[in-house]
């Protein structure tokens, strides 16, 4: 078997379990991809335990565009974080003493839902005082707080939510209201702090954003908003509405009033609560919910188990097909290697060949240096023989 033999096998390989960017949207294909991509993180040794249940696969595909390779090694670049940062050991056991007073200065929370049952997540930055904020916390902490946050949200007010909705909700419906921001306001610790939760959003919690909206975006604004839109990913750029005073119309369409603070123009004032940015109102604080679901604290991951459960009760047609993706990625791996081996191969012939032609060049100046219808005892010189003997000496070695 040929070398293009081999490369024609890894491309008929290769579609046979959809590798490629283009972004499938049909759900059973997607559906088929998540198990490859765990057969293929199997196959490497890759799939801990924790943390590897199917929902995460999936985001992990959706923010490479489905590319197998890609995606493994952003999943894997996602568990190394969650070691290095003892994401987990955050998660059970990080106390934000601070929380009631940074509230107070850098007015954020979720508050209920949108319209097809995600969690709503609202920001007031133009209330933001950043001075007092850096006196009641350190960016170290808040960046913590904030990854206890995003594990909250993935642990239990996503599944929550799913339940309330009596469908998957896997993605979160943002607001910020920017009412005085500027360039200004984009001091150095500014920066930090924003470009500190961008990273660890963007590369360890992917595809968890469903829409931003930002409202009462001014001249200014919109001109800090060309500077931060660089450091963002085009998937999420498409994700993002900017807009100016008149904004209602638009959170209207997605939210319904009563889920939508008064500040927001909606109906909500969550006055038993001291504020809707303090009450953390949504189906995740249902008692009746709650009881379904495990606890943010508790160690594991409801997904998983979730998942788990999924797969106990799949049907066989299912677990055969998984079974043939399965043995696809291995004959995948397998041409991969020999393709590999086969181009090692050719970079040897083509050093043996050079020598080759080094020495047929060789030969051609030897035969230049004789004259017609002479022999090598008949050379003009001694010294024509003393190169010649040189030049067939050097060859022949």
């Amino acid at each position: 078997m040929n070398d293009r033999s081999l490369q024609m096998m890894m491309q008929e390989t290769e579609r046979d379990i959809h590798i490629s960017h283009e972004d499938d949207s049909l759900p059973n294909n997607n559906e088929d991809m998540v198990e490859a991509f765990r057969n293929l993180l199997l196959l490497h040794g890759h799939l801990p335990s924790k943390h590897g249940d199917h929902n995460t696969l999936r985001r992990f595909l959706k923010m490479k565009d489905f590319d197998l390779e890609k995606s493994k090694d952003a999943f894997l670049n996602y568990i190394k974080w969650r070691v290095d940062s003892k994401v987990d050991f955050i998660s059970q056991t990080f106390k934000f003493e601070e929380y009631g007073e940074v509230k107070k200065h850098y007015p954020h929370g979720f508050h209920k839902v949108d319209k097809t049952g995600r969690p709503i997540y609202i920001e007031r930055l133009g209330m933001a005082d950043l001075t007092a904020f850096l006196k009641a916390t350190t960016i170290d902490r808040y960046v913590k707080y904030h990854i206890k946050e995003q594990e909250k949200t993935l642990r239990f007010r996503y599944p929550a939510c799913s339940i309330a909705a009596e469908k998957h909700v896997s993605s979160t419906t943002t607001i910020l209201d920017v009412s005085g921001i500027g360039m200004s306001n984009f001091s150095k610790p500014a920066r930090s702090l924003f470009m500190e939760i961008q990273k660890i959003d963007s590369n360890y919690y992917p595809e968890t954003l469903h829409r931003l909206f930002v409202v009462n975006a001014s001249s200014g604004f919109r001109m800090l908003w060309l500077a931060l839109k660089t450091f963002l990913d085009a998937r999420t750029l498409a994700k993002v509405q900017v807009l100016g005073p008149n904004y209602l119309g638009e959170l209207l369409e997605a939210i319904d009033p009563s889920n939508l603070p008064t500040f927001l123009g909606g109906n909500c004032t969550c006055s038993d609560h001291g504020g809707c940015l303090f009450s953390d109102e949504g189906p995740w604080n249902d008692p009746d919910i709650k009881e379904k679901i495990q606890e943010p604290s508790t160690i594991g991951d409801a997904d998983s188990e979730s998942m788990d459960k999924v797969s106990e009760n799949a049907p066989a047609n299912q677990k055969e097909s998984s079974g043939k993706i399965m043995i696809t990625l291995e004959k995948y791996a397998a041409l991969k290697t020999a393709v590999k081996d086969s181009h090692k191969r050719i970079e040897m012939l083509e050093v043996s060949l050079h020598e080759t032609k080094k020495v047929l060049n060789g030969l051609a100046e030897i035969i230049e240096a004789i004259q017609p219808n002479q022999t090598y005892s008949q050379m003009q010189t001694g010294l024509e023989r003393k190169t010649i003997v040189k030049k067939m000496s050097g060859l022949m070695s």
